[in-house]
């Protein structure tokens, strides 16, 4: 069994094969040196959250080999030969050779979009989605101990990096193309974000699209509409990923939405014996019933994960996302999961929304917070389409956005949500759980 990539769907996969056949030792090649690290937490590193880049390793090296994984870093496939089953790889000094391989798993992951903006590559200008980005950013801020910093995009990254350069002494502005930040929640979550992110200090331009960067000297000059016009030292462009599919199509593996690797809930392609999963591939969107591009971390493990056991000689199908994510920003947490309003009126749905606000326990018992619930169900079957949370770090946000996230595997109801028995004690919640208030207040509404 060969792999094709070190992050979460590869690792994820040679595990599970290793478990289900312990005379598997797979075959992990990975391009750069850094198998099995968090990209999640590369934020982090920035911030000084994380001391050391290391540090963000799931496993070590030594670690990944005694679960029985074989290694080969720094080599890049090239081709494939899928009659043959036969890959060609090549060295960071350009040697190439060929192996073989019985199955082969392919997890080569995502790229960063890059925008068609004049003066992208200059010096000075960054994206971040693999640990060598990570540490350039890192040694830009020593070295050149930048005063202000642009951030193109109000995703996630975006976010997380806003907050993480705060930290390291940046003063920030961000850019954003669209109406709101955090463009995959609702506009009135959205706007809730912006002004805390306006209380940090932190300079927001919705609506705006960049255009041009020009170097003069040691500054940015970063360019757009409605009149944009900034001196940065430094520039983040984070808006979004695309997949890397490069080898996949090379060889004849059929793709689909926004160019990613088709494969079946299996994690099969159309190419007998090869897998492909994680940020490369279509995800089966469990809600929509079909596929879509949802690049997440969670994904990719459990995309990796059917994979590796079906490559070993396992039976196993791909259960599908809900796009279930949460992000941290200062001290606020947003998470959301399933579908929005506009979402699910565009999947033909009809539904209907409550908006509730309460606190995240018994209110005698201090401190306490505020937790901002909005909860989406269709009208005519009451199913339980999707959730979006707001609140305070520390309020449970993440794992209260789960409780809907299960509710919604099983289908479950608005009408049955009051129905689960969730924990309580006055300093962590109320015998109605915040989110089940939520839902029925949505019951009333239905």
């Amino acid at each position: 069994m060969v792999i094709i990539g070190g992050s979460d769907a590869g690792v994820s996969a040679a595990l599970r094969a290793r478990e289900v056949n312990p005379e598997i030792k797979p075959l992990l090649i990975t391009a750069d040196n850094f198998p099995n690290y968090s990209i999640c937490g590369l934020p982090y590193y920035i911030s000084r959250d994380v001391a050391n880049w290391e540090n963000l390793a799931h496993r070590t090296i030594e670690e990944i080999k005694k679960t029985g994984i074989e290694l080969l870093l720094g080599h890049a496939a090239q081709s494939c030969n899928a009659k043959e089953k036969q890959l060609r790889i090549v060295d960071e000094n350009g040697e190439s050779k060929t192996i073989g391989y019985d199955k082969l798993i392919i997890a080569t992951g995502g790229l960063s979009v890059k925008p068609k903006i004049s003066g992208i590559g200059l010096p000075g200008v960054f994206f971040l989605r693999w640990v060598p980005e990570s540490i350039a950013i890192d040694e830009f801020i020593r070295k050149k101990k930048p005063k202000k910093a642009l951030i193109i995009g109000a995703g996630y990254i975006g976010m997380e990096m806003s907050e993480a350069l705060m930290k390291r002494g940046i003063k920030v502005t961000i850019v954003e193309f669209l109406e709101s930040v955090l463009p995959s929640v609702d506009v009135d979550i959205g706007n809730k974000i912006r002004i805390m992110l306006a209380e940090k200090g932190i300079d927001i331009h919705t609506n705006t699209s960049v255009e041009s960067i020009i170097k003069i000297k040691d500054d940015l000059i970063v360019k757009g509409s409605n009149n944009l016009e900034l001196s940065t030292d430094m520039v983040l462009a984070s808006v979004g990923s695309m997949p890397n599919t490069l080898l996949g199509k090379s060889f004849g593996i059929n793709t689909g939405i926004k160019d990613a690797l088709k494969v079946n809930l299996k994690m099969e392609t159309n190419i007998p014996d090869v897998y492909t999963a994680g940020d490369c591939v279509e995800t089966w969107h469990r809600i929509l019933q079909k596929h879509v591009y949802l690049p997440l971390g969670t994904t990719a493990h459990k995309q990796g994960r059917i994979a590796g056991e079906n490559a070993a000689g396992g039976d196993k199908e791909f259960s599908g996302s809900m796009g279930t994510q949460s992000v941290k920003i200062f001290d606020t947490v947003i998470a959301r999961t399933g579908l929005n309003d506009k979402e699910a009126v565009q999947a033909g749905f009809q539904p209907m929304s409550a908006e509730f606000e309460t606190w995240d326990h018994k209110v005698y018992y201090p401190p306490v917070e505020k937790v901002y619930i909005k909860v989406t169900a269709d009208k005519k079957t009451k199913r339980i389409l999707g959730a979006q949370m707001l609140g305070a770090y520390k309020t449970e946000i993440s794992k209260r956005i789960d409780i809907f996230a299960t509710a919604m595997y099983h289908n479950i109801t608005a009408n049955e949500f009051s129905n689960y028995d969730l924990s309580y004690t006055p300093p962590l919640s109320s015998p109605w759980d915040p989110v089940q208030m939520a839902v029925q207040r949505l019951e009333k509404i239905l």
